[in-house]
């Protein structure tokens, strides 16, 4: 389990003050109710699917959006289906969260601060619309610290984007 940080870490480097969340991914049972839910009722829109396929056969993760200045995300919340007999998260539907991170200085300055207190850090990657890492908070969770790349690198294709193979950092 990750050590709790408190003011007295290992480092006399600081925290990057992150500019908010940035995403979430939710287990889910039955997609279609989910999309019917999270699309038809609350308003998200959706933006793409993964074309990667399911080792299990389950359907592809989805990918939805709100507006922020007329203009969509690549992602502000993803589901994912998960087989009947599902317990992955001990009944948990949070999958993930992600934090963003202003700059990529920031982003990079974070994961050096963590490095220098004994976090342990995995799947540093370079995705179609981020620069991401990960790691769990004391509970558990999946915490997915990100850089968001340029609105340019991913605006006009969306689903092309958030199907891009990822690139290790």
């Amino acid at each position: 389990m990750p050590e709790i940080m408190t003011s007295e870490t290992r480092s006399d480097q600081r925290p990057q003050t992150p500019c908010g969340i940035n995403h979430i991914v939710l287990a889910v049972r039955d997609i279609e109710a989910s999309h019917r839910f999270y699309a038809d009722l609350l308003g998200f829109v959706h933006v793409g699917s993964s074309s990667r396929p399911d080792p299990g056969g389950l359907p592809p993760t989805r990918f939805y959006s709100g507006r922020r200045d007329q203009k969509l995300h690549h992602h502000d919340l993803a589901l994912e289906q998960q087989a009947e007999d599902w317990d992955r998260h001990g009944g948990s539907t949070l999958d993930h969260f992600a934090i963003e991170y202003p700059t990529l200085d920031a982003w990079t300055k974070q994961i050096e601060f963590l490095t220098a207190n004994d976090i342990a850090l995995s799947r540093r990657i370079k995705r179609g619309v981020t620069y991401s890492v990960h790691l769990r908070d004391p509970d558990s969770n999946i915490v997915e610290l990100v850089f968001e790349l340029p609105r340019s690198a991913w605006e006009n294709d969306i689903e092309g984007a958030l199907n891009r193979e990822p690139v290790a950092l």
